[in-house]
């Protein structure tokens, strides 16, 4: 499967009573799609997926695809306990999804060999991406292994630890040349030069959600935008935990889709940190036009 250019990871929308909006996220979506990402993966870390009940996952996922209708492979967050992961799997599938994100499992954990049969068996649904972080960290070895698994072709990287994944996209093409890598750390454009210099060049963009005009100057070449931009943007990002969704739905907000709230355990862009927000929207939007 093919993946290029700007990944986009939608928002989920709710309304003002806290229930999913499906007609605010088909526009999300549908803007998002004027812009020609090379992926949209809905119901993800950025659209909420551990505050989603399995209906309105599957709900999300084939409101998505049915936006976006072919034009880009569409991908569906997966995970938590093995039983949940393979409905969530299969209500993917049944919507039109072409993979899965597949996040962490739940608390438990076990040897390796136990988490490869966790993969195996979600794997057997859909064709499945991995998403390194939080209790999933990886030895190259280990993710050779995971490659010869029927339907697995990626690795999203959300640890963030260069030694590791380089030692790791060495011993993975050695062997299966086509396994797909991204940077899937948040706010990914400003470690980009150092996952480029490893043989990385995808990566999730949260910019792109709310401005993806941002996100297209800095993909095409606009190497300002990091010291403008991303990284007060990054600074911004670390100053409350759960930050790096709550930023991206305050974003969607401020440039004029009612997209509401995050659910806890997230808390919502406080009102200084909000202006804070609009101005670097401002500044980034003003580099781009100059």
């Amino acid at each position: 499967m093919k993946l290029s250019g700007v990944l986009f990871f939608p928002v989920t929308p709710f309304d003002a009573g806290g229930a999913l909006a499906e007609d605010v996220l088909a526009e999300h979506v549908r803007k998002g799609m004027e812009h020609g990402p090379g992926g949209v993966f809905a119901a993800c870390g950025t659209g909420e997926f551990s505050a989603l009940s399995e209906d309105e996952h599957a709900r999300v996922v084939r409101v998505s695809t049915e936006v976006v209708a072919g034009r880009a492979p569409v991908f569906a967050g997966a995970g938590g306990p093995i039983g949940a992961a393979l409905n969530q799997a299969r209500a993917a599938r049944d919507a039109g999804a072409d993979g899965l994100l597949l996040m962490p499992p739940y608390l438990a954990q076990g040897p390796g060999h136990g988490f490869e049969a966790y993969v195996r068996a979600v794997a057997e649904v859909l064709p499945v991406i991995i998403y390194q972080r939080g209790s999933v960290v990886l030895e190259p070895e280990t993710v050779v292994r995971l490659a010869e698994i029927p339907g697995v072709i990626g690795l999203k990287d959300g640890v963030g630890d260069i030694d590791r994944m380089q030692r790791i996209v060495l011993a993975v093409r050695e062997s299966h040349p086509g396994f797909l890598f991204f940077n899937g750390l948040p706010t990914a454009e400003l470690t980009m030069p150092a996952y480029r210099g490893i043989g990385v060049h995808l990566y999730s963009s949260a910019v792109f959600a709310f401005a993806p005009e941002i996100a297209l100057a800095y993909l095409n070449g606009d190497e300002r935008l990091l010291t403008a931009f991303y990284a007060p943007l990054v600074r911004l990002r670390g100053k409350v935990p759960g930050y790096p969704v709550s930023l991206v739905k305050a974003g969607v907000r401020l440039r004029g889709l009612d997209v509401g709230r995050v659910r806890p355990p997230l808390v919502d862009v406080t009102d200084e940190h909000l202006a804070e927000l609009a101005e670097l929207i401002k500044i980034g939007l003003d580099r781009v036009a100059s």
